[in-house]
């Protein structure tokens, strides 16, 4: 029988024979943290900000997209209604990551009007994915989440059935959810909360997770597992933000898919519909 860590071993060794390509509509803090990442972990980022050139690429070489609506203008919120738009007519899948949705009202109602067009994954912390369920939103201070991500569970599946998108809850534990099977991931540390971009760059992870796997679902299971172990194996050997960033990449870098089916901590849970194979 497939387990979700056989999946996410499955997943991780295709990104890193194909090398997808991801388009990354990003803010502008983390972008250069989130390149990194994803040529650590084998994808190939590009960033655009021109509706022009992200037609272009969308229709020629992309492979995923990334939405973060991190630090949205009225000017990139046109761009990424072009980006969604074109990869959607080219067949191409979209990860939305949902910054500070619930807590600022142009980027809740911009994020909602984009989920007409519902992306294969939603990438969130609790009080975004809340926010975009409409279910007793948590408050959140600017990104940080002021709910658990267990508090989040219930939004999240019904977000998903409302979008039929696999929905990723991050926090200290990460819940995934898609067509009746939700799955849990306990990996991971909380140094990874204390540097910049890290759940930024994580999106741009599920972007390229879904270029590979089978389903959303199993991009979703992926994207939790190598994030955590990466973070659990990165903190042995730094315990400070600084060089915790750098020892990130390095895992990213080298984990293998051996390695990370070893140490992924997953479980899956079934609540109706069709059992993930």
């Amino acid at each position: 029988m497939t387990t979700p860590a056989d999946i996410a071993a499955h997943v991780l060794a295709k990104l890193k024979s194909t090398r997808p390509l991801v388009l990354c509509l990003t803010n502008n803090v983390v972008q250069n943290f989130t390149a990194n990442l994803l040529l650590a972990v084998g994808g190939v980022p590009v960033m655009l900000n021109h509706a022009e050139e992200v037609r272009d690429i969308l229709h020629s070489c992309a492979n995923a997209l990334l939405i973060n609506v991190g630090t949205l203008s009225t000017a990139q919120a046109g761009i990424m209604q072009t980006a969604v738009k074109c990869a959607t007519d080219a067949g191409i899948p979209w990860v939305l990551d949902p910054v500070a949705v619930g807590l600022l009202t142009y980027r809740t109602q911009f994020c909602t009007e984009l989920l007409k067009t519902p992306p294969a994954m939603i990438r969130g912390n609790a009080s975004e994915i809340m926010a975009l369920a409409g279910v007793n939103a948590a408050t959140c201070r600017g990104p940080e989440s002021g709910a658990a991500s267990s508090d989040a569970l219930e939004a999240a599946q019904l977000l998903s059935s409302r979008t039929a998108s696999a929905v990723l809850v991050t926090g200290k534990t990460d819940y995934m959810t898609q067509g009746g099977s939700t799955c849990i991931c306990t990996n991971g540390h909380e140094l990874m909360t204390r540097v910049t971009g890290m759940g930024c760059a994580m999106g741009a992870l599920a972007a390229a997770c879904t270029a590979v796997a089978d389903t959303p679902l199993h991009a979703a299971i992926s994207t939790a597992a190598i994030m955590g172990v990466c973070g659990d194996r990165a903190v042995a050997r730094a315990q400070h933000p600084g060089s915790f960033a750098t020892a990130m990449l390095d895992e990213l870098d080298s984990l293998s898919p051996e390695s990370l089916r070893q140490h992924a901590k997953l479980t899956m849970h079934e609540h109706g519909g069709t059992a993930i194979q």
